[in-house]
């Protein structure tokens, strides 16, 4: 099993404006501070050579990296995943992790296990640490190009490649030993390499495909689904039906994820465009793109009115009531907002719709959800 997260940490370094995008007349862009989203990029041939012969950068530019302590460099590595951004990921595996132990089992209630909780906290944080490194590593010839990323850690040689490729391999390993705290429930450790390939492999979809939004929010909508597993594994296997609560609620974070990457493309259209790489604002245009992350944001809300109603599915009774109803259309108000704050021609606001308002929406549903279930 794995959770994942588009997430990361605030990083003015990242806080130059960008210049204008718009094939139509001056899109204003505003500060970066706020880009935990990747975009993938293709392993040039002379990955292997340069790695093997130790290259620390891809931005020739980059001054020559010196040996730092090893706080300081952990301290890099967290900030190069943008740690902080697991708050897009983690609330909505909570959520379901919390379902999954209020909701009732053939032969009683799972019950709340603290070594399950540490289990998918473990999971959680190994799993999207080596995504979110992996894609730094198959990125960084293109975020040296890029005047919004150039300045990211790799590109500016911060990091080695051999550290960054270090990290990678010990996040995996965390994460699939977290998995086998779920034993007997062999669910979460089965699915571990599946789905680490996903998550690996949206790393490369801006090359072949506009719906690489799509295939982050893929990415995401595992973090429930995989919650649930990992709690309830054993009685999915009995009863498949089971889940439906954990993937009704992984949709909508699908169509969430898909809609708030789509206006955050935004700001790469000039640059994609001119690289010939894929998305959805490169595909429809700008204002293309904000209609379709609207869209995508409308079904989002439906889905999760949905959620409560899974038992009529077969799924089980959640017992999701009124708080939790309210919170949905709280979370509707604030996706209007999101979109208000952008336009086809002023792009100036996107890290505010991005991420101020995406975190709310994500630990409101969390904190609703949990006194819903445990306390009203």
């Amino acid at each position: 099993m794995i959770w994942s997260s588009a997430g990361g940490a605030n990083d003015d370094r990242n806080s130059q404006k960008l210049p204008s995008l718009s094939r139509r007349g001056g899109v204003k862009l505003g500060p970066a501070e706020h880009d935990p989203v990747d975009y993938g990029a293709s392993l040039p041939e002379a990955w292997y050579r340069r790695f093997n012969a130790g290259t620390r950068t891809t931005n020739e530019n980059a001054p020559n990296q010196t040996p730092v302590p090893m706080i300081d460099k952990i301290k890099k590595l967290l900030e190069m995943i943008r740690f902080s951004h697991t708050i897009f990921a983690l609330p909505f595996a909570m959520l379901a992790a919390m379902m999954a132990w209020a909701a009732p089992a053939p032969g009683g209630d799972v019950g709340f296990r603290w070594l399950h909780l540490v289990g998918i906290l473990v999971c959680m944080v190994g799993a999207r640490s080596a995504a979110m490194a992996f894609n730094r590593l198959a990125d960084r010839e293109i975020d040296a190009g890029n005047p919004r990323t150039a300045k990211r850690h790799l590109p500016a040689g911060e990091l080695s490649v051999a550290s960054v490729v270090a990290f990678t391999i010990a996040s995996t390993l965390v994460f699939i030993a977290g998995t086998c705290v779920f034993l007997p429930n062999y669910l979460p450790l089965a699915a571990s390499l599946p789905v680490l390939g996903v998550l690996f492999g949206y790393s490369y979809t801006k090359r072949f495909t506009s719906l690489a939004h799509f295939w982050l929010g893929i990415a995401l909508l595992l973090s429930p689904i995989c919650a649930w597993l990992a709690v309830r594994g054993l009685v999915v296997i009995e009863n498949p039906r089971d889940v439906m609560p954990a993937v009704v609620l992984g949709l909508a974070v699908l169509f969430w994820v898909a809609g708030f990457d789509m206006i955050y493309a935004c700001q790469d259209f000039e640059f994609d465009r001119q690289k010939q790489l894929k998305s959805i604002p490169v595909r429809l245009g700008i204002g293309g793109a904000l209609r379709l992350a609207a869209i995508c944001h409308a079904i989002m809300v439906a889905l999760l009115l949905t959620l409560p109603l899974v038992e009529f599915l077969g799924g089980p009774p959640l017992g999701l009531g009124w708080l939790y109803w309210a919170t949905v259309g709280g979370v509707a108000l604030l996706l209007i907002y999101e979109h208000l704050l952008v336009r086809p021609d002023d792009l100036n606001r996107v890290n505010v719709a991005f991420f101020n308002v995406n975190a709310i929406i994500s630990l409101g549903l969390l904190v609703a959800g949990a006194l819903d279930l445990l306390v009203i």
